[in-house]
């Protein structure tokens, strides 16, 4: 062979070499936020099902296990990522959404918004979405029937599930609304108070209607017995949910926001209805233009509260696509986010005061997240929520289905405040069919050596939540730390930073203060993270959850496992 010619091949041998297809991940992993989930999201694997099969198992056993952060009278979002030579990446809209009688005077009495209504009963209830997510998974992604993968969601409520310290927690937190509705404080509480400790929740009828879902898929929950117990029970109490805000409910496929990082990575997060895509990706692009990561503690922590403040000021923009134009070209375009990197000062805190107004919101903090990876390299990061600890507080007799207060999250008077006191948003008013809109954010970052998956509850502090762990990533600590780091928020307004108490040290705090930064120390931990990590050179994969939790990171096969092999 000539000597030109036997150069060319071995360049071209190196070059295919480069490019070879990335390892199989060696283990499959499911980290969720109860361990019982966890369980189920492995068993199903185990039985042959792919990461899709296995997110049906772990948010139905979380609507079991977890009735004060998700269930079957909520919604969440679903970010997919298909295997290939090219990954394929999907998101799935499953957001509640408004009754179609539901207008922008839904909550106001006499002229003046009545907030209780928002909150608790049935008319704080949005039309769920999780029961169509799940089907919807099976039908078009999964390789196991839907009846299958519900299955240990199923034996949860039937049998049970032990009350957890996490469990009375919320209960506490919620009691009173909850001793309001007999049904609820039947199945929830013990005598209608507070239940013991290792003590065990059976939900009879939730099982019926899981049973329901998998043997008729979205028309057994949307149609039929149970679509028919939920209108009749709502309405009795007050609420204007009817048979078509059912029939007519469907997930909605949309195109996730992808965003390019420094690294040849990738993020791909939540588009709207979520704002918290969009304000983890203009994050992450203001930072790369300020030496971040050559920074100390004090200095870090400045420019992601200021890079927080920007990216907060703007999501009073933001609203459900199919009803409202999202400027997504405009929020995300490079030329902006410089600009805005430009008005950073060094030394000194920008007053939010100081910046173009732009409305603010906050929703409700508890919510769950899990993620999954198969062997294959398919990948689910899911945010679910009912809203509020235990929704609307009130459960349709006869189904075992606790309502969402998601109602709660449009701005139920655009012209004034919410809840919170912060101010509202036209592009977030209460609409017939209308999604609110969310900060939950699932979320990958994927170049050709890794894929990191990450997501969290709570609520508007989700996307700060997710930026700290991102930039835990970005700064190569291990991934234990990135659910555990001390966590900090800022969005805007109010203009202070809220920290955990471990967060900052004296000496920081003061230097902030001194920057002029205004700081409240917030009374408990928050957050409940769940990430992997899978290093596609070798298929090694890590994960983990959150320390502040009870939730758990499982891999199959186990290293013992695999040792026998």
């Amino acid at each position: 062979m000539p000597a030109k010619l036997l150069l060319t091949c071995l360049l071209l041998t190196c070059t295919l070499a480069t490019q070879a297809a990335p390892v199989k991940p060696q283990q499959a992993v499911v980290a969720s936020a109860h361990p019982a989930a966890t369980v189920a999201g492995l068993e199903t694997l185990t039985q042959g099902g792919n990461a899709f099969d296995a997110a049906i198992a772990v948010a139905a056993a979380l609507a079991v296990a977890e009735p004060y952060g998700s269930g079957l009278g909520g919604g969440g979002f679903f970010l997919l990522r298909q295997a290939g030579e090219k990954p394929i990446y999907r998101f799935l809209d499953a957001r509640e959404r408004a009754p179609l009688s539901a207008g922008p005077d839904l909550y106001r009495r006499n002229g003046q918004v009545q907030r209780e209504l928002s909150l608790n009963g049935p008319l704080a209830a949005a039309i769920p979405g999780l029961p169509a997510a799940l089907a919807l998974l099976a039908e078009r992604y999964g390789k196991l029937p839907l009846s299958h993968s519900l299955t240990p969601a199923m034996r949860l409520a039937r049998d049970g599930v032990g009350i957890d310290r996490v469990y009375r927690e919320r209960v506490e937190w919620r009691l009173a609304a909850m001793q309001n509705d007999a049904e609820t404080a039947r199945i929830f509480l013990d005598q209608g108070q507070l239940p013991a400790l290792h003590g065990l929740l059976r939900q009879p009828e939730l099982a019926r209607t899981l049973q329901r879902l998998a043997d008729g898929g979205h028309a057994g929950f949307y149609g039929g017995e149970t679509a028919r117990r939920l209108v009749e029970g709502v309405r009795a109490a007050g609420g204007i949910w009817s048979e078509r805000d059912l029939r007519e409910y469907r997930v909605v496929e949309r195109q996730p926001l992808r965003f390019p990082l420094q690294g040849k990575r990738e993020l791909i997060s939540a588009p709207p209805p979520s704002a918290g895509g969009v304000a983890i990706a203009q994050s992450l692009a203001m930072l790369q233009q300020l030496p971040w990561q050559k920074s100390g503690d004090v200095q870090r922590s400045h420019y992601v509260t200021e890079v927080l403040r920007r990216a907060y000021r703007d999501r009073g923009l933001l609203g459900d696509p199919d009803q409202v134009r999202n400027p997504l070209e405009q929020l995300l375009d490079a030329n902006y986010l410089q600009g805005l990197a430009k008005g950073i000062q060094l030394q000194h805190a920008t007053p939010s005061s100081s910046l173009p107004a732009a409305p603010a919101w906050r929703e409700g903090d508890h919510t769950t997240h899990f993620t999954v990876l198969d062997t294959e390299g398919n990948a689910v990061a899911a945010t679910l929520s009912i809203n509020l600890p235990f929704g609307a507080a009130f459960t349709v007799p006869g189904t075992g289905v606790l309502l969402n207060n998601e109602m709660d999250d449009f701005a139920a008077d655009p012209k004034g405040s919410n809840v919170y006191g912060l101010a509202g948003s036209q592009a977030n008013a209460v609409a017939a069919g209308k999604r609110p809109l969310s900060s939950m954010s699932p979320t990958f970052i994927e170049s050709e050596t890794e894929l990191a998956s990450f997501g969290t509850p709570g609520g508007s502090r989700i996307p700060s939540m997710v930026l700290l762990a991102v930039l835990d990533y970005l700064d190569g600590k291990p991934v234990a730390q990135w659910p555990a780091t001390p966590r900090y928020h800022h969005q805007y307004l109010p203009d202070v930073i809220e920290y955990e108490p471990d967060a900052f040290s004296a000496g920081q705090r003061a230097s902030l203060e001194l920057r002029g930064h205004r700081l409240t120390q917030v009374n408990r931990r928050y957050g409940n993270q769940q990430v992997l990590l899978w290093h596609k050179q070798d298929g090694k994969v890590e994960a983990a959850s959150d320390p502040r939790g009870i939730g758990r990171a499982d891999f199959w096969p186990t290293e013992n496992a695999k040792a026998g092999q």
